[in-house]
Formats: structure tokens, sequence, C-alpha cells
């Protein structure tokens, strides 16, 4: 079982290239991954994510990518024609207005000028800086999944005990189930008797009410089915990516437990059967977390 919260980082440091790829993951129904990377990996961010998808299934993914390349590499420059030109421009309309000024513009001048000159980047995606990539993002993938199955442990342990608790209380509602008929007759009983004063009870319409009572409020379909989920919960935890397997399951104790409250007809099932739901939700809360 696996978290989806938790953080990774992995490093790569050779050769000059210091790259560093940092991975934080919550909780989302879908798979969602961000990328904040560098530009000179911006063609590169679909492997990244494939990368990623490789080693998760849902929950939403921040990717941080950071790069220091130390190595050697050309500066180029660039120059503003138009920018040059409008100081030019300017220049001579001063030149007009001030004829007895000196002039001093030569090229040397315009080059000094505010932004005329341009350094480029030059820095371009080479086949050491997409090993320093892989490198890293797979290392933060396995620190990230490292944590994820600690947390995905601990919230197992959690959720399974939990279950021993519902497995207790679905018991303790099949105990008191077959007692609500006769509890029922005997209030009935007593109630016939209280009216009719000391006249004779008709016993046939009284096992009447009683089994149409009994019909409509017994719960034995949903102690079944509620068993049978605790079976799958269990068996369920053993596997690797149980999620959605887990939300569909609580789901399903829910509506079970819903309708054994409301079938019971008896104030102590009814409040065994919210304490169940109490627990059921619980786990529905834990289980939001599980990828």
């Amino acid at each position: 079982m696996w978290s989806m919260t938790g953080y990774g980082k992995g490093a790569y440091d050779e050769g000059g290239v210091e790259l560093t790829c940092e991975i934080k993951t919550v909780n989302n129904r879908y798979l969602d991954v961000s990328i904040k990377s560098p530009r000179v990996f911006a063609a590169y961010e679909e492997v990244v994510r494939s990368l990623v998808k490789e080693k998760l299934t849902r929950g939403h993914a921040d990717v941080f990518i950071s790069l220091k390349d130390k190595r050697e590499k050309p500066t180029a420059f660039t120059v503003d024609l138009q920018l040059a030109s409008s100081y030019v421009s300017a220049a001579k309309t001063l030149k007009a207005a001030f004829p007895d000024l000196p002039d001093d513009i030569t090229l040397s001048s315009v080059l000094r000028y505010p932004e005329v000159l341009k350094s480029e980047d030059t820095q371009v995606l080479d086949e050491e800086l997409i090993t320093a990539l892989k490198t890293a993002v797979g290392a933060a993938l396995e620190s990230l999944n490292a944590m994820r199955k600690i947390e995905g442990e601990k919230l197992q342990a959690d959720m399974l005990s939990r279950m021993e608790e519902i497995e207790k209380l679905v018991g303790e509602v099949s105990k008191r189930a077959p007692l609500v008929a006769q509890t029922y007759k005997e209030k009935l009983t007593g109630r016939v008797k209280e009216y009719l004063e000391g006249a004779a009870i008709e016993e046939n319409r009284i096992l009447t009410e009683v089994a149409v009572f009994t019909d409509k409020s017994n719960i034995d379909e949903e102690l079944t089915r509620l068993r049978s989920h605790i079976e799958q919960f269990r068996s369920i935890c053993t596997e690797g990516v149980v999620g959605r397997k887990l939300d569909f399951l609580v789901q399903e104790f829910n509506r079970e437990a819903n309708t054994t409250c409301s079938k019971s007809n008896d104030v102590t099932i009814t409040k065994l059967g919210l304490a169940l739901k109490n627990e059921i939700e619980k786990i529905r809360e834990q289980v939001q977390n599980v990828e």
C-alpha cells in the first residue's frame, strides 16, 4: 500500500553539471503532474512526465528541477539594431539642435549604450544534461516512493485496526438482531393486554404482526454483506495500488450500515450502527490518502 503524500529529492553532480530534482506529492483523484524547470529542459518535460507516470498512478505531483552548468561554453552576442538606430537618431537630433557641441558619436560608443549589445544564453540540451536529468529525476522518485511506502504502511495499520473494531461491532449487532423480534412481541402483547383489559388475546394475530415486523426489520443480508466486505478489505490491503478499490468498498460499507440502521427498529442496534458508521467514516478519510 502506498500513500499519495510524500517528498523525494535526487541530485546529479559531475563534470561541472549540478542538477537537483525535488518531487512533492499530495492527494488527488487522478494523476496530475506539474513541472517547473529551466528553459533548456522545456522540450524534455514530456519525458519527465513519463518517468513520473511510471512510478505514480494517483495524486498531484509537483516536480522542481534546478540546474547549475559550470562547464565552459562560448558566449554569443546579439545587437538590437532598432534600439541602436533610435539612439543614433536621437543623437543626430541633438546635434542639429546644438551644433556647437562636440560630436563624439562612434561605433564603440553606440555599443556601450544600454541594451544595445546583449549576451545570449548559449546553453543547449546535450547528452550530459539529459543524463543528469534522468538520473536526478529517477533518484527523486525512488526517495519519494520510499517515503510513500512508509506512510502507506502506517495508513494500512490504522485502517486494519479500525476494521477490527468494525468486525466487533458487526458481531454485537449479530447477537442483538435475533432478540429484536422477541422484544417487539413482548411489548406488543403487553400493549394489547392493557388495551383489552383482561379480555382474551388472539395469539395468531399477535404472531402475524410479529412475523410482519420481523420480515421488515430483518438485517441478515446486510450483516452477511458486511462480513464479506471486511474480508475483502483485508485482502485488498495486501495488494499494491488499492486506493480506488478501497474507495468503492467503503461506499458499500456505508450503504450496508445505513440500511442496518434504518431497518433494525431497535435502539441498541441503531446505536451500534451509528458507531459502525463512525468507524467507516474514519477509514474513508484515510482511504483518500491511499494511491
